[in-house]
């Protein structure tokens, strides 16, 4: 393990799967701990032989491409997230190297900390490679009092074609898929309908849930005010970059090993360009920009930015915006403005 550091912010990196494994923040008296590990991780328990190395260590935030399929022999979400990473640090930030090719393509991951800035800056970079390759950020969250979930403006919501469980002695998934719902509050589901910007929305299920992005954004945002926990994690990303926000509620809906009908209270927050995810018949216009285009000799980049700030715990976000050097969240009654280096996505001032 590698521990990365700056003034009020800690972060843990496993070279083993390119997965930043934890986060400490700290925000006045607070310090924020935001990320999920698996009940498995760490137990010393037997696991299935054939599981896959992030699988075996879930938890955190780590880069996934593809997303959600494999390349040639390579586990589900790619050699990134189940692969080694030859990593060199400097001060505050650190330099990772995947050990395999993506499509052809060398994969370089750079994350950087800043002194009072509550977040984490990750890039991914590919050079050379052939075709294209869908990717995401894959952060887990802990939530194990619930949560209160909002995004930039969506221009639908959408499942895909089938659902995370479909055999009823293994696990359940509750929502309707394929299904879509311009409004997340009352998205179709197996019974009526439910609420998606709320954790949990129902008892023991596994679902997976895509919000494409409205067109003219300039600064895709998602926010998880973790209930009884006092703050609010923060996913910012380009959305012409990381055009779809896909949310995974995972609720106890799992029977099988290592899952074991135990694992709650983790909501993965996936901001990607993957619309291999959609089902058949999505409109094209919502897709278009849905991997990411390898060529030989071209350095393309996915830029993303994570953290979390205090925050009332029953309140939720309603809007997050640039505001000159900071960040600006605004809540009900709540607003908060943070440090925050807006050039890193190219966004500008709001």
């Amino acid at each position: 393990m590698i521990r990365l550091s700056a003034d009020g912010i800690a972060v843990t990196f496993d070279p083993g799967i390119g997965m930043i494994s934890d986060a400490e923040i700290g925000d006045g008296e607070r310090q924020i701990a935001p990320f999920h590990t698996a009940p498995w991780v760490g137990s010393g328990e037997g696991l299935p032989d054939d599981i896959s190395p992030h699988l075996a260590r879930l938890g955190g935030d780590f880069f996934c491409a593809p997303f959600a399929a494999s390349e040639g022999n390579s586990p589900m979400h790619g050699w990134p997230a189940n692969s080694s990473w030859t990593v060199e640090v400097r001060d505050d930030s650190l330099t990772a190297v995947l050990d395999r090719p993506v499509s052809g393509a060398r994969l370089t991951k750079t994350l950087r900390l800043r002194d009072g800035h509550p977040f984490i800056y990750q890039r991914h970079s590919f050079e050379g490679g052939d075709g294209e390759v869908s990717v995401a950020n894959h952060a887990n969250i802990s939530v194990p009092d619930g949560a209160l979930i909002s995004t930039s403006p969506k221009a639908v919501w959408q499942t895909p074609a089938n659902p995370q469980e479909t055999d009823p002695a293994r696990g359940r998934s509750r929502l309707r898929y394929p299904a879509r719902s311009v409004d997340p509050t009352t998205f179709p589901a197996v019974d009526g309908d439910v609420d998606l910007t709320r954790y949990p929305w129902g008892p023991r299920h596994e679902d997976f849930v895509m919000g494409l992005e409205a067109e003219a954004q300039t600064l895709g945002w998602t926010a998880v005010v973790r209930l009884g926990q006092g703050d609010v994690y923060l996913s910012l990303r380009s959305p012409v970059e990381l055009p779809m926000t896909m949310l995974w509620h995972s609720n106890g809906g799992r029977d099988y090993a290592p899952w074991s009908g135990r694992h709650f209270g983790c909501l993965g927050v996936e901001e990607g360009a993957a619309r291999h995810m959609l089902p058949e018949g999505t409109d094209g216009a919502l897709c278009s920009k849905g991997s990411v285009v390898l060529k030989e000799g071209a350095r393309v980049s996915v830029d993303h930015v994570v953290g979390a700030v205090a925050w009332p715990s029953e309140e939720r976000v309603k809007d997050v915006s640039v505001d000159g050097g900071g960040l600006v969240i605004r809540g009900e009654t709540t607003g908060r403005r943070v440090p925050f280096d807006a050039q890193f996505l190219a966004v500008t001032r709001t």
